[in-house]
């Protein structure tokens, strides 16, 4: 392989010559329908027919089944399987110096097109996202169309090239694009009553949390199609065993006269153990029976898939073997955003880097690194030298986290982050507006977007925000409780002021302790505030003699910003003499939270 071709996709022709070489090869199975089966996914992809690419279509045109053909019949899993299979085993013998690799990644069965071989090289900077697209136009429609179905299906080297985002190839995960996550079914809510009433709501709350849980990007949830083949009772071990799911999502509903009583039990289908169940009981004199499953769909999503919740804490317990490099990646992240220690940072750093070489087109990995790469920043944590500043390295994975997948609520919120500090406020807010309707769900994203929004001068709306969080994700990170603090004092309710830091558990965190330090003065607690006060001189010395700049890039207005100085000075830290309390282009704030 030229070095050229690591710059380019192989071209239509060239993948139809590696398809006939791959089914004439006397290593590639001569029997069965194998070769039938990867022909038609291959020429169906550079049709542009990705989206036809399905269970039902494969069993009807390659293996002749009939209109009824239900996801019951498991053929074209087993046979997506063995071939598989017989392209591994292809690729190890007869096809190890072939200049193109075919493979069907798991998960689907769109085929991903990429060159046998590429350098491992290294990424030292983030490229730029904006770069114009270097396919030609005939197979740019054809990839296309194959991600409108599966997000991202073809594989890494090939991919970057076609958008421009990279010159570099990683090595390549046996043909896979994204990392292995918890994997999630959804079995149909069974009517455990009479009545076509609650029949009706077992359906519309199956569809509702349909929606709901693939919100969630850091983890994968099974479609509609596969969740309608299950019955209500189906056995955890034949979700483990058919579909390689983790978690089995099923439940009831029961209705008599006016009550609506709805029971969800998340389980694990490595030993069908129950890990968690809930009943949500609900009056249906007082109201309407959509809001209801909507209700109850969110509260479920919440409590099991949000990254705090349910499936992440058995996770970081337990972590699956499926690949625990990637994903151990998303678990340390997420504590990492607990604590907020320099410690903590460094390693997801390099975790992350790692991620993203290796699987360059997963907009979660990206977006975590965006955030940790800004914490280089605001938090001086871990500052790496290089030719381009961590801001803008932040920016730049922002950026192309949400050209991989423009839905990504962790990509949206990282683009959110990355434009406030780079005091673009009115361009962040718009992007943060646009993250909570992707997923209004997911708690990150509401502390995050919450703290921009007060920190902007919505204090109030933060603030509510804030306890929408902490009320749907108890068990969150410090940062929501050392936030809500801060906007709090900004909002002269003293008591919560006093009693959220004080359940802000973030003592390696830098900004607690100048928070904390403004509390307790304000509210008379001088030895606490002088405590605090010299804890985060100790921890950050840079910050004061530099608190114009340090409190700029934070996009605080005037008034806020006298306010938070005078009680600075009130708490007895070291503010420069030039530094006037007028406000006037000067502030302070906590970043309590990267959030």
């Amino acid at each position: 392989m030229t070095a050229a071709r690591t710059n380019d996709l192989p071209s239509v022709d060239e993948i139809r010559t590696q398809l006939e070489r791959i089914v004439s090869s006397p290593e590639f199975p001569g029997v069965g329908r194998a070769a039938a089966f990867l022909r038609y996914v291959v020429e169906e992809a550079l049709a542009g027919r990705g989206s036809r690419i399905k269970g039902y279509s494969i069993a009807i045109e390659v293996f002749g089944r009939n209109e009824t053909f239900t996801q019951e019949d498991p053929v074209v899993r087993i046979e997506a399987g063995r071939l598989r299979r017989s392209l591994e085993r292809y690729y190890l013998v007869g096809g190890r110096n072939d200049p193109v690799r075919i493979d069907v990644p798991k998960g689907g069965y769109v085929p991903s097109f990429s060159w046998n071989t590429a350098p491992a090289e290294h990424i030292e900077t983030v490229p730029d996202p904006t770069s114009p697209p270097r396919s030609s136009e005939p197979w740019w429609r054809a990839r296309r169309a194959v991600l409108a179905y599966v997000g991202a299906a073809l594989a890494a080297s090939g991919y970057l090239a076609a958008v421009g985002l990279a010159s570099y190839a990683p090595p390549r995960p046996s043909g896979e694009t994204f990392p292995d996550r918890p994997t999630l079914v959804v079995a149909p809510f069974a009517n455990l009553g009479d009545g076509s009433e609650a029949q009706l709501y077992t359906i519309g709350l199956t569809e509702e949390l349909l929606t709901a849980l693939p919100r969630f990007k850091e983890i994968k949830v099974f479609g509609r199609e596969t969740s309608k083949s299950l019955p209500s009772d189906v056995d955890a071990s034949r979700v483990r065993d058919e579909l390689g799911a983790r978690y089995l999502l099923a439940g009831g509903v029961r209705a008599s006269n006016d009550r609506l009583r709805v029971t969800a039990r998340l389980l694990d289908t490595s030993d069908n153990e129950i890990v968690w169940s809930q009943d949500y009981d609900n009056d249906l004199g007082s109201g309407d029976l959509f809001a209801i499953q909507t209700d109850v769909a969110r509260r479920v999503a919440t409590t099991i898939a949000q990254p705090y919740g349910v499936m992440a804490q058995l996770d970081a317990a337990n972590p699956s073997p499926d690949d625990p490099g990637t994903y151990e990646c998303t678990l340390r992240f997420y504590a990492y955003r607990s604590e907020l220690s320099t410690e903590a940072h460094a390693d997801v750093r390099h975790c992350l880097e790692t991620a993203v070489a290796r699987y360059p087109t997963y907009a979660t990995s990206w977006a975590m690194l965006s955030i940790i790469y800004l914490d280089e920043d605001r938090f001086r944590f871990n500052s790496e030298r290089g030719s381009e500043a961590p801001m803008q390295r932040a920016l730049r994975a922002a950026r192309r986290a949400t050209q991989l997948d423009a839905t990504n609520t962790r990509a949206l919120q990282a683009l959110m982050m990355a434009l406030f500090f780079n005091r673009e406020l009115a361009e962040a807010m718009r992007i943060g507006e646009q993250a909570l309707a992707t997923n209004p769900n997911d708690t990150e994203l509401m502390g995050e977007f919450g703290t921009r929004l007060a920190m902007g001068g919505q204090w109030e709306r933060g603030a509510a925000l804030l306890d929408r969080a902490i009320a749907l994700n108890p068990g969150g990170g410090g940062y929501y409780h050392g936030t809500r603090a801060l906007a709090a004092y900004m909002l002269r309710d003293y008591p919560t002021a006093v009693s959220e830091i004080e359940r802000a558990d973030l003592q390696k965190f830098p900004l607690y302790h100048a928070v904390a330090a403004v509390i307790y003065a304000e509210v008379g607690m001088m030895d606490d505030a002088r405590r605090e006060g010299e804890a985060f001189v100790r921890m950050r010395p840079d910050f004061l003699p530099n608190i114009v700049a340090e409190l700029e890039m934070r996009n605080l207005q005037p008034a806020d910003t006298a306010r938070l100085i005078a009680g600075l000075r009130k708490a007895s830290m070291p503010i420069p003499q030039d530094v006037a309390d007028t406000g006037a282009g000067v502030g302070i704030t906590s970043d309590l939270q990267p959030r």
